[in-house]
């Protein structure tokens, strides 16, 4: 057995081994548990898998590669696999407004939305609880309900009402719980983040006790009756009965409109369908889709052109203090662009902006199309020159000068050795550059969202913008409006997807055409 510093440091590297792997092992276990609690039964085997992986592969001193492959494969799954398979998932249902619940919550709720108070019950005082260990926010919620006839404190669930010992339970002055054996209690910030606990009917024999605000709890009676057997709703107050059909609970005669909570449900092709068939959609698409293409040319041609004047500028031998010039061209890529897009976007305020002080102008630009585009232009030249004036130096560098040489020695004139030597040289360097460039303007959401967000808008329609790219037209889908529909943004995303892999094996394609030039 060996001694000395060698076998002192192996011991503390298999020391901290084990340690990491432990904590590892304990963050998966934690995680588990937690998902195992919210009834994510395949998150409980993803976790499962990942925490096997882990120890597998770093409990012995085999599969050496893996020891290095295996942290990015599980981010490279997480944050890229994950996202595009749960998007497209997501674009062949009606998830979105109306459609967020399951069958069993959508029904759920709308039995308690239609729980009205008995005149005459009694209001309790309310806590909200989880069992002690369960996570606040995935647990499942207890009202503790305090009787103001007696004072008795009760345990309520879906289930029913259970008598709580009223041994070591502490009230306030007005009979709320604070405190109670067996019990985490809520605060009210969680309470708000959880959808189930307005929805929670504690069911009695004379109808229902439903939460009311954060601290009080009414018994009532439900109007809707839902039969599981026949699947079927029944308003108790005017007979109108329900039936469960495409995700809602639509009336059974065909007459009058459905219930507003429904569930999630695959609709196939219907939100591909909808962008080519729906007029309004169609016709939005169509016009952002070119919109969004002259934008990413134009946006990476004249950053590409700038960038590779100001490269040639300062790649000139006579030229002195190119270093400190050099320096000021990254400024601007150097800045947060978050930053320079809201610092553009108070340069063209019509009012107050920059641009219009010093040109003495009064234009309008993001209240009319054409100059909100030109202005998206201007702030996305200067945001993407520099990186291209960066990338066009290192290629101007790296044309060996015997090149030009022979050029000059052939007659070669400077117009003609640029057009033909120097520009196909760059181009063969930065022509994939070139192509992500372009995928990158084509999705560059947070440019638009900051400067016009979208804007600026026809008269009466609110929903697409002049200056939308798809990307943003897709989130205002998703997150704007009275009724965000996730299930058509996702169709579009998907869209977005394929259409930029395509123009982007297209760029590839001809990219490659060029290496034939060396």
């Amino acid at each position: 057995m060996s001694t000395g510093p060698d076998a002192a440091r192996a011991r503390l590297g298999t020391a901290a081994r084990l340690v990491l792997i432990v904590a590892a092992l304990a963050v998966v276990a934690v995680t588990a548990h937690r998902l195992i609690e919210g009834g994510n039964w395949l998150g409980v085997l993803i976790v499962g898998a990942v925490g096997m992986a882990v120890l597998v592969v770093y409990a012995t001193r085999r599969l050496v590669p893996m020891k290095y492959l295996l942290p990015g494969l599980i981010l490279l799954l997480g944050l890229q696999v994950w996202p595009v398979a749960y998007t497209a998932a997501t674009a062949f249902t009606n998830y979105g407004y109306g459609h967020l619940l399951t069958k069993a919550e959508a029904t759920e709720a709308i039995v308690a939305n239609s729980v009205q108070e008995v005149p005459g019950a009694p209001r309790y005082a309310m806590s909200v609880a989880v069992k002690a260990g369960s996570d606040p926010i995935t647990g499942e919620p207890h009202l503790l309900l305090t009787d103001p006839r007696d004072g008795r404190v009760f345990d309520g669930t879906g289930n029913g009402l259970l008598g709580l010992n009223p041994a070591g339970i502490q009230k306030s002055p007005t009979g709320k719980v604070l405190s109670a054996p067996g019990f985490t209690l809520l605060t009210a910030k969680e309470v708000n983040s959880r959808r189930d606990v307005q929805n929670l009917v504690v069911h009695t024999p004379q109808g229902g006790i439903k939460p009311i605000g954060l601290s009080h709890a009414f018994e009532g009676k439900a109007s809707m009756t839902h039969d599981p057997a026949t699947d079927v709703i029944t308003d108790g107050s005017t007979g109108k009965r329900y039936v469960a059909r495409d995700g809602s609970f639509i009336p059974e005669d065909g007459r009058g409109e459905g219930l507003p909570q429904g569930w999630r449900v695959s609709v196939g092709f219907d939100n591909f369908a909808a962008i080519i068939t729906d007029p309004v959609i169609r016709t939005g698409f169509l016009s952002v889709f070119a919109w969004n293409i002259g934008y990413a040319l134009l946006g990476v041609a004249s950053a590409f052109f700038l960038g590779m004047l100001l490269a040639l500028l300062f790649n000139d031998p006579r030229l002195k203090g190119k270093a400190v010039y050099r320096s000021l061209m990254i400024l601007p890529y150097a800045l947060p662009g978050f930053v320079t897009a809201l610092v553009w976007a108070s340069m063209f305020n019509q009012d107050y902006g920059l641009i219009n002080q010093v040109t003495q102008v009064s234009i309008d630009w993001f209240g009319d199309p054409w100059a909100a585009r030109a202005a998206l232009l201007i702030a996305n030249l200067w945001l993407g020159f520099p990186y291209m004036f960066i990338v066009c130096t290192g290629a101007l560098q790296s044309i060996p000068g015997e090149v030009y040489e022979a050029a000059r020695v052939d007659g070669v004139s400077r117009l003609q050795m640029l057009a033909k030597v120097t520009l196909p040289l760059v181009l063969v360097s930065v022509g994939p550059l070139l192509v992500a460039s372009f995928a990158f303007t084509f999705n560059n959401f947070g440019l638009i969202f900051l400067m016009t967000g979208g804007g600026p808008f026809a008269a009466g329609n609110t929903s697409i913008g002049a200056t939308d790219l798809l990307i943003t037209y897709a989130y205002r889908l998703a997150f704007s409006g009275a009724s965000p529909d996730y299930g058509l943004a996702s169709a579009v995303s998907i869209l977005i997807f394929l259409l930029v892999a395509l123009l982007s094996l297209a760029g590839f394609r001809r990219s490659a055409k060029l290496e034939e030039f060396n």
